[in-house]
């Protein structure tokens, strides 16, 4: 076994599988540039935080469960008149996750909503935070089958140990008594312990109506607007605006 080999074997065994692999390289640069051994040392650590920070990074993508990926640099909030440009990169900032502060992005479908709030979680995963994404549908299934499946637990845990849990669609479909318990109990875990992000096209006042029960409705808009921001986005729908046609042109009315 040449040194080379012997060498990567020995970054292997003290986990610094990143550098092993790309060890090859980094000596023929080191050599080409005439490196002093510090300089090579620094560079080759440096490598491997790098690599293992892309890796993390890219799990936490992953576990996000993002529906598609859109950063905020592709938001364009010059189209939302209730939103200034300030007030954009204050949210860009994520001070609001230290804080402990809820967004709520309200407005009629295809304003933006949704692209906003994955924007700002792939913003909070870049800065290290943990994320997690899920439509409203979506959540209420996996809270009622978490007795009963694995797959619902593993769900469930890394959604209460998340940062920032956002959640599209709030109130788009009415619950029932057994539901609405089950949402509660989950914004009463995430209370204190994480910010919410949640979308929906009905304003708070209109919740009642599909929790069903008032109590349960009190107590969770208790706990998510004790510390939120509420913001309105409007305008006309971008899908509308932007749509496609099959037909070069021409309207279909032709």
């Amino acid at each position: 076994m040449n040194q080379l080999m012997t060498l990567q074997n020995k970054l292997k065994s003290l986990r610094l599988a990143e550098t092993a692999n790309h060890l090859p390289v980094l000596l023929q640069e080191a050599e080409s540039n005439d490196e002093t051994y510090a300089s090579f040392l620094i560079r080759m650590v440096n490598y491997e935080q790098q690599r293992r920070d892309e890796k993390q990074v890219e799990k936490r993508l992953k576990w996000a469960t993002f529906p598609y990926r859109k950063t905020l640099d592709s938001f364009n909030v010059s189209e939302q008149q209730s939103m200034s440009k300030k007030q954009f990169n204050q949210l860009k900032e994520l001070l609001w996750i230290e804080q402990l502060y809820n967004i709520i992005l309200l407005g009629p479908p295809g304003v933006g909503k949704t692209h906003l709030a994955i924007g700002l979680g792939m913003q909070a995963i870049y800065q290290g935070y943990k994320v997690i994404f899920t439509s409203m549908g979506e959540l209420v299934h996996t809270l009622k089958t978490e007795e009963i499946t694995r797959k619902s637990q593993t769900r469930m845990k890394r959604i209460r140990n998340a940062d920032l849990v956002i959640i599209d669609d709030l109130m788009f479909m009415a619950m029932d008594q057994h539901e609405a318990n089950l949402f509660f109990h989950l914004i009463n875990d995430l209370y204190n312990n994480a910010s919410i992000v949640l979308t929906s096209n009905k304003a708070p006042k209109e919740w009642g109506e599909l929790l069903g029960d008032p109590a349960i409705t009190t107590a969770i808009l208790d706990r998510i607007i004790h510390r939120a921001e509420i913001i309105h986005l409007n305008g006309d729908s971008y899908r509308m605006k932007h749509r496609s046609s099959i037909f070069e042109g021409e309207s279909v009315t032709n």
